[in-house]
């Protein structure tokens, strides 16, 4: 059993040592410490941030926090315009936003193809027919333009593209997989909906990396209800969110009490997200978890060979302690306090920089992957766990080798014998 005294005196000796100790020695160990924080909340909080950033992105610009859509062997949600009128009503909901959808295709350059042999630049697409106020309300898809203007409620015969449908955002060279080229800002392209064909400008082009709007095909939804004669105001789509007070989930449920749900299928943003997405999110925290645990044992390993040597080198000191009266427990933990200091400097330095530096920079500057503004994602519970595994391991790191040296015969030490 330590008792208090055991544990003041080891204290007492661990910081004569870290104060007689090199001071670039302790620098470099500190260092160590910091870069194993690193390595167990940036690397993994990247891994996932990546995946994160694709859900947030999914949530703001395209679901918000409840999606109302069509049940699979429909084409429209039944009874719309009731349920539109209920969501108007209901308190929790700040904003919503109603979308008629028609599957299609656009096709580019049709006036230059001289030669009919030749391949089309034909590309399907969901056509999406929205009231460009609400929608920018809901999602700011304004924001999302990086050529071009967004929709005016008078932009008839105009229409975003979504950048995924061309070649110069999304250059894949498959068969399969269709894109436009040679289109720009102000050309005329061509949608055709079943049977029903229309010649539109390219107003504007929209990019936020979300497949749902980054592959659709945007008009003001009074023209997209006249192409495909949709006079009973059925929408396809009704993305809703919620006010700071109320939950995705009460909306949900209100809707769901309501009776809605028998006319369409009601999803939180967190039920809405791609099955993919969340399977890519587990395995990148597998992924980051296992790239942490090589960082952590090397630190470790580093901590007991610095440790080892230091012990080794005071043998002889160890020894006259351990023969003037102080007990082998005592002299065990002041190696132990060394560690941890080291652990704990290194953490806290670690902790101001995730924290205060680079947590709050890549939230303002977003990691710029292919198909996400990736974030670092770094919760304070999950942080500080890892930082108690990083001590508990330091600590056990800086006790063995401590307990090898000081367990030898109190003599032998004092003389130098093996």
């Amino acid at each position: 059993m330590i008792d208090i005294n055991s544990i003041k005196v080891g204290w007492f000796l661990g910081y004569r040592q870290l104060k007689r100790a090199s001071l670039w020695s302790n620098i470099l160990i500190v260092a160590v410490m910091l870069l194993t924080f690193m390595n167990l909340v940036a690397v993994s909080g990247i891994l996932v941030g990546l995946i994160e950033g694709s859900e947030n992105a999914n949530r703001n610009y395209y679901t918000s926090d409840v999606i109302v859509s069509t049940l699979k062997e429909k084409d429209y949600i039944e009874n719309s315009r009731d349920i539109i009128a209920n969501i108007e009503n209901l308190p929790g909901v700040e904003r919503y936003s109603a979308r008629y959808l028609a599957s299609g295709s656009v096709e580019a350059n049709y006036k230059e193809r001289t030669n009919f042999e030749d391949k089309r630049q034909l590309v399907g697409s969901i056509i999406a027919g929205i009231d460009p106020i609400k929608e920018n309300q809901l999602t700011q898809l304004s924001d999302s333009i990086v050529e071009g203007e967004y929709l005016e409620p008078d932009d008839y015969d105009h229409v975003i593209l979504g950048a995924y449908l061309l070649e110069k955002y999304l250059p894949v060279d498959s068969p399969g997989f269709l894109v436009l080229s040679d289109v720009k800002v102000g050309d005329k392209i061509k949608i055709k909906i079943g049977e029903n064909e229309r010649e539109v400008f390219v107003k504007g082009i929209a990019r936020n990396k979300v497949d749902e709007v980054d592959r659709r095909v945007f008009m003001l939804d009074s023209q997209l209800r006249s192409i495909v004669g949709r006079d009973d105001l059925n929408v396809s789509e009704i993305s809703i969110q919620a006010s700071e007070d109320y939950s995705p989930e009460w909306i949900k449920d209100s809707l769901e009490k309501d009776g809605y749900g028998s006319y369409a299928k009601i999803q939180t943003y967190l039920d809405a997200q791609p099955q993919f997405l969340v399977d890519i999110k587990n395995t990148f925290n597998l992924l980051g978890t296992i790239i942490s645990s090589i960082g952590l044992v090397v630190a470790a390993i580093t901590v007991f060979i610095v440790i080892f040597i230091n012990a080794i080198t005071r043998r002889k000191y160890i020894g006259i302690m351990k023969a003037i009266g102080v007990d082998g427990k005592t002299l065990e933990l002041s190696y132990v306090f060394q560690s941890m200091v080291y652990a704990i400097t290194g953490s806290v330095l670690g902790l101001i920089m995730v924290y205060g530096v680079l947590v709050p920079y890549v939230a303002a500057n977003p990691i710029d992957f292919p198909f996400s503004d990736g974030i670092l994602v770094a919760p304070f519970g999950l942080t500080f766990m890892r930082v108690a595994i990083l001590l508990v391991v330091t600590g056990v790191a800086g006790y063995l080798p401590a307990r090898i040296i000081i367990k030898k015969n109190t003599l032998d030490s004092i003389l130098g014998r093996d």
